[in-house]
């Protein structure tokens, strides 16, 4: 399948805030949309962004219609997920995506949205996993993160150059992409939404996850065929991780080489993407290059 690029945002263009998940704060929205302002850009909000159902920004219903009408819209140039959290896989059966493949725009966000990730992915576009607006405005001085996610949507170049781990398995790899929030890939697992792994480059990041639980996620992926057949793997930030009261035995680093020891593709952990600070923008659904070395880990879109 040959991979749609998005159009390159430019000054004067229109972005539209939806809020597919989980409940959201309006004045740290508010601020965080100075940010897109400041890069030119005027911000449009869907019409349920600060409603409330419960944990969620609005009914399924009302998120929906949304999500929908920004896919839709001819006026926006890109879509940003005001935040994750929890909401998307109740409605993304009923998204409608004909509209959006005629005339396809950027989508930005992680954790949960790596639902809608997978879906327009797996039609042939390529999304950006990065910042969701309700944190963009709160990267320190010096965070790089918010410059990085400014450059994919503008067109520009990207290369990163991360340190390498201790542990990192060093090796080259070309591919198309894919993956994001590991709980949520591992709960599209058996869906439609299952990603094909066949020669792509796989990124996982997770937070609060129980050892354990990370894995069961890790002998999913080897016992269900996809780690044999990946080219590469990004892992990310994986945060906040538990324990049981009987530790389990293993880091979240120990579990990953466990499940991966027996395939030769380049690994790399740490890399700065995913619920943490910094978190650098991915361009996912196209391909990219990794190299990872003794010195460092490039990444090239």
């Amino acid at each position: 399948m040959k991979t749609i690029t998005p159009s390159y945002l430019k000054k004067g263009d229109h972005v539209i805030v939806i809020a597919p998940a989980g409940l959201v704060d309006r004045e740290r929205i508010m601020n965080a949309s100075r940010v897109l302002e400041s890069w030119g850009l005027t911000v449009d909000f869907g019409n349920h962004v600060f409603g409330q159902n419960n944990g969620y920004s609005g009914t399924d219903e009302e998120r929906l219609l949304d999500l929908q009408e920004a896919l839709d819209s001819a006026k926006a140039s890109a879509i940003i997920c005001a935040r994750g959290g929890y909401g998307l896989s109740r409605i993304s059966s009923k998204i409608n995506l004909d509209t959006f493949l005629n005339q396809p725009k950027w989508v930005v966000g992680f954790s949960d949205i790596t639902v809608l990730h997978a879906l327009i992915n797996k039609e042939g576009v390529e999304t950006i996993h990065g910042p969701v607006l309700n944190s963009l405005h709160l990267f320190p001085v010096g965070d790089s993160s918010p410059e990085y996610l400014r450059k994919l949507l503008f067109g520009e170049t990207v290369t990163y150059k991360i340190p390498s781990q201790a542990l990192n398995r060093i090796g080259k790899a070309r591919g198309l992409l894919v993956g994001g929030n590991f709980s949520m890939l591992y709960n599209m697992r058996g869906t439609p939404l299952d990603m094909n792994p066949e020669g792509k480059i796989l990124f996982i990041e997770d937070v609060g996850e129980y050892l354990y639980h990370l894995d069961r996620m890790m002998m999913n992926l080897k016992n269900g065929g996809v780690l044999e057949r990946i080219s590469g793997l990004i892992c990310g930030g994986f945060t906040e991780m538990k324990d049981q009261q009987i530790p389990f035995g293993k880091t979240a680093v120990e579990i990953i080489l466990e499940a991966v020891q027996d395939y030769s593709y380049p690994v790399a952990f740490s890399f700065p993407a995913g619920h943490q600070r910094p978190n650098y923008s991915l361009k996912m659904g196209g391909e990219i290059q990794l190299n990872v070395s003794e010195i460092e880990t490039i990444l090239t879109f």
